[in-house]
This record gives structure tokens, sequence and C-alpha cells, in this order.
């Protein structure tokens, strides 16, 4: 089998030497790419001859699959799959394994820091300490007493109601599905407008489907308290970004943290979040720590190994 990581994913070149080897014992050929290319072109011709392919959150659309004759696997560094065809994936056979869970403490951990840095306006301070500046009167706020709605209580959203329940914060929830072993934590589920309505700080943890599209729309931020906070380290595209940068500009909500946005940066210098009052911007960062990168390395690897397995053991018995 040919094995194309079509971008590096965090593997160094030492690491990569090692990963050709270890290959090669098993029969298979392993080549790394040391730069990350998104257009199509460039895919194809890194991923045409392919078996199986390693890939991040570069987009893999049909028109770059249908040129991949002998795609078998997609081992997907990452743990959304909103960027890849999965109807074509299914109907032509290709296995698609994510790595989910690599990067939960690592969500969680920003979630949690950028509600901070809007609470005691680090960013702001940094900049305005530079210039000479004071407090001037600034007050900030604590976590410690607030009420936060967590919007999916996936590993992210769990990992990030533990976190806020350790600082104080009383933690309600929205998702799909109840888990009960958050409830028997304290942990209170409502439906999403009396989520919207009562909580002081909004953290979203959906993936993007058909049904979370939108799902925090200008409907539901007109619900919120005019001091509330709302934190997306989840998708772009869950929120209504054009009805959140009104309802900032005319104050009513508090602030917001954004992480994601409807395409992977760069973002454009027009998009409506830049230039509105307390709003902080990062780009797509909330998977990248060294700790998680390494833990995704070994996710990833181990899905191709245990994939060739499976095929190797499948092929052996319709021999």
């Amino acid at each position: 089998m040919k094995i194309i990581a079509v971008e590096p994913i965090g593997i160094s070149p030492i690491q990569a030497e090692t990963l050709v080897e270890q290959f090669k014992k098993t029969g298979h050929q392993f080549i790394c790419y040391s730069d990350r290319k998104e257009d199509e072109q460039n895919l194809v011709e890194r991923m045409r001859e392919a078996d199986v392919v390693i890939i991040s959150n570069i987009k893999l659309s049909k028109e770059v699959l249908s040129q991949c004759p002998h795609l078998k696997m997609i081992s997907v560094a990452f743990t959304g799959l909103d960027h890849l065809d999965l109807g074509y994936c299914e109907d032509h056979h290709i296995k698609v394994c994510n790595a989910s869970g690599y990067a939960t403490e690592a969500v969680a951990e920003l979630a949690v820091g950028l509600m901070i840095d809007l609470y005691r306006h680090i960013t702001v301070l940094d900049a305005s300490t530079r210039q000479s500046g004071t407090r001037n009167n600034f007050l900030g706020r604590q976590l410690a007493g607030k009420t936060v709605g967590i919007v999916g209580t996936g590993a992210i959203g769990i990992r990030t109601a533990h976190l806020l329940q350790q600082f104080g914060c009383k933690v309600v929830a929205w998702s799909r599905t109840r888990k009960k072993e958050l409830e028997d934590k304290g942990i209170l589920y409502l439906e999403l407008d009396e989520l919207m309505q009562q909580s002081d700080i909004i953290s979203l943890h959906v993936p993007l489907t058909s049904a979370t599209k939108n799902l925090i729309s200008a409907e539901k931020l007109e619900l919120c308290k005019p001091t509330a906070i709302v934190i997306n380290t989840a998708r772009g595209n869950v929120m209504d970004y054009h009805a959140l940068a009104k309802a900032l500009k005319k104050g009513k909500i508090a602030g917001a943290g954004i992480d994601v946005f409807e395409i992977e940066p760069p973002i454009s210098q027009d998009h409506p979040l830049f230039g509105v009052p307390n709003c902080i911007t990062v780009p797509h960062v909330g998977y990248a720590t060294i700790e998680a990168f390494d833990t995704r390395i070994g996710m990833v690897i181990r899905n191709v190994e245990n994939w060739l397995k499976e095929y190797h053991s499948l092929f052996s018995t319709n021999l």
C-alpha cells in the first residue's frame, strides 16, 4: 500500500523517517509532505497514486477524490469531517477514520481562556499598557458564580463544563442527546431558548451538520442578556456571524470569543466580526498544542495500522 500524508500534521522529519522504516517492514510505502498545499491541483498530484491518505482539515471535494482511483482509506487528523465529501467516500467504499478526542483538553482550555480574556480584558489592557495606559477605572468580572450554557455535550463540551465547575460556575446545557453523567454532577439540561435567556456565558461545542448550521441565529441572540458573552470553538457556520456583529454593535450582548470561521484562515479583512467592539478573534488554534499534536499523530498512525490489518485479514479470508 502507498500511504501518503499530504501535509505534515506535526510529523517532524525525524518522525517521518521512522515511519518510513516502520511501514517498510510490513511491505508498505510511506510518504510525508513537509508543507501544506490546499489547492485542488496540488492535492490531486499528491494523492493520485495513494491507497491511504492522511490529512487534517484541508477540503477534499468529489472532484479531488474522483481523481484518486486507488484510494481506499482516509485517516483524518482532525475531529470534524465536514470538510470531506463523505457521500462520495461511502459510495466508493473509502474508509474514513478521524482522530476524535485528540484535542479535547486543548479546545476546552481555549474556550475557558477566551472567557477569562473577555471578562478581564487581558488583550485590550495589554495593548493599553504598552501605550503607557493605566487601569483607568476598569473593572473586570469573575467566572465564579456565573451561569454558563454549554451548547453540545460531546467530549469537548463535557470537559469544558467540568473545568467551569472548578471555577465555581453554575453550568447548564443543551444537546440533542442528554448525558446522565452530567446530570449526576449537577448540570441541568434546558431547552436552547431557556439556555440563551439564562446564561451569562454561552459556549458552543456542536458539530456542523444541516441541523446545526446557523443554530445560533439573530433570533437566538435576541434572547440573551445584554451582559452575556458568546464563545465559539466549534465550527464557524453554527453561528450567524452577521447577526453576531449586529448584536455586538448594538450592545445586545457584551462580547464574543471566536476561534472558528466559515472558512479556514486567513480571513478576509471585510469579515463582519472585524472591527466590532468586544470581540476577540483567533485563527483556529483551539486544537493546536504540542500535547494535542503528539496525541494526534499517534491516533492517526494507529488508525492506518488498524485498517491495514483489517484489510489484509479480509483479503486473506476472501482468497
